[in-house]
């Protein structure tokens, strides 16, 4: 039986306070009656004996200590699930937003997870394909990874997002193994105009029917920010280990998640940590970056690809630092890249991918991948050195060798790097134009390419 309270003792922004309060824990929801008027949703954040701070998803603006009915479900936050969700739009609390109805759930599941047991967890192998050179190529994505895309405002991470929406799959022949592949994709503090651009572009493309999306909006509440990356990772969960696919989670812009967990943690007078995010930053960010992987037993697969935008573009700053801890790699995207027009931006020197070791090659994508790849961040990490040398004496001073290297970085940048919008390249295109680009080089200069290796695409990649 549930009980009802009668007034607030305290509101502060989305934060409530009742006081009387027994049998309560954490993370219990909450329904408000305000004014016999309206009903909003709360949960429970912080008890201390009978006394329990609520956050409020919704404005708390039309409410009072005396207007206010308070009742305590007894339940976590839970999202109704099935198949259905694919294809849909919902908001950061899992509620359709599209227009179609509700979702005919076949369960109800508590959106905070369960930490996966590393007993039960399997290495990552395979690859997923998302059409890019430099991240197929150079920082491939495996099934079951995290891999974090680290941005800066103004640059276009958006469009980057959409197009790795629009073209991921399975490898280059996706499907053929009965294999179901489907992508989740959560929007945290995006303007409308920018969610517009997403749900558009998924519907022309006609990826929309494998996507299922979550967004909340910059107008929306700051709490529901926290909310929306758990209940988008809760369906993915079902979707792989439930229904047996592999799926693809996106994650945009963890800034905003951090951000209005600092603005919630000041509202509840906690003592800030660096930069006024609150201690237990790197515990929530785990907490979410942890759900992806692979689970013996199973035929699913839940990998992410985190967004974040770096105040001041500063790498160092405790959002990108702390992800960089828990992820197994990066994507860099660059100004400068971005400033000469190439598109997307990535700078593949600091960028990397700790496990693609183990999922490419022979059985998974070419036999020589791995050490064209060795070879272009060794080229590329030169052209750096040629560059600094020319900006002292002058291009004309340089040596032939290092002239080479510099006609190698400008191609490597324009062809490699840079692609079109709408340019799905499958893994053979990308190395062959690997090899076309170190045909700019002398054969001699190519020091990490195995000699077999060498001997059998040398001839392949000229022209």
């Amino acid at each position: 039986m549930s009980i009802e309270y009668l007034g607030l003792s305290e509101i502060n922004g989305p934060m409530v306070v009742i006081e009387g309060v027994r049998g309560a824990f954490y993370d219990e929801i909450v329904e408000f009656d305000v004014a016999g008027k309206q009903k909003k949703l709360g949960r429970i954040v912080e008890i201390d004996e009978d006394k329990a701070v609520i956050q409020v998803f919704e404005n708390t603006a039309e409410m009072s200590l005396l207007n206010t009915r308070t009742r305590l479900t007894g339940r976590p936050m839970e999202i109704g699930l099935s198949e259905e969700i694919l294809g849909r739009t919902f908001n950061g609390l899992g509620e359709p937003i599209d227009g179609l109805g509700a979702v005919r759930a076949e369960e109800r599941r508590d959106v905070n997870g369960q930490p996966m047991n590393p007993c039960t967890r399997e290495y990552p192998r395979n690859y997923i394909r998302t059409g890019i050179s430099a991240i197929d190529g150079l920082t491939t994505l495996i099934r079951g990874q995290k891999l974090p895309i680290f941005s800066g405002n103004g640059l276009p991470h958006d469009e980057l997002a959409a197009q790795i929406v629009e073209q991921a799959s399975l490898g280059d022949a996706p499907g053929e193994d009965g294999e179901e592949f489907a992508v989740v994709f959560a929007a945290m503090g995006v303007k409308y105009d920018v969610a517009e651009y997403f749900r558009r572009t998924f519907e022309e493309c006609g990826a929309s029917a494998h996507v299922a999306m979550f967004l909340n909006l910059s107008n929306d509440p700051v709490v529901e920010r926290l909310i929306t990356p758990k209940v988008a990772l809760t369906a993915a969960e079902y979707l792989a280990f439930e229904k047996n696919m592999h799926i693809l989670v996106i994650l945009t812009d963890m800034t905003s998640y951090a951000e209005a967990m600092r603005e919630v943690s000041s509202l509840k007078g906690e003592i800030p940590s660096r930069k006024g995010y609150p201690g237990y930053l790197y515990s929530e960010l785990a907490s979410l970056y942890e759900r992806a992987g692979i689970v013996k037993g199973a035929s699913g697969s839940v990998t992410q690809i985190p967004i974040l935008t770096m105040p001041n573009d500063d790498i160092t700053h405790p959002i990108p630092d702390l992800t960089g801890y828990i992820t197994e790699g990066q994507i860099v995207l660059e100004r400068a890249l971005h400033q000469k027009t190439i598109y997307p931006p990535i700078n593949v020197l600091p960028s990397l991918s700790r496990l693609m070791k183990d999922g490419i090659g022979a059985k998974y994508t070419r036999e020589d991948h791995q050490d064209v790849a060795n070879q272009l961040f060794s080229s590329y990490a030169r052209v750096g050195e040629a560059r600094d040398l020319a900006s002292v004496i002058g291009e004309d001073e340089l040596s032939p060798v290092d002239k080479k290297y510099l006609a190698f970085g400008l191609a490597f940048e324009q062809e490699f790097v840079g692609q079109g919008r709408n340019e799905n390249r499958t893994i053979e295109e990308t190395l062959d134009i690997g090899w076309r680009l170190l045909h700019i080089l002398p054969r001699e200069e190519l020091d990490r390419i195995d000699t077999k290796i060498l001997e059998k695409y040398w001839e392949t990649g000229e022209g």
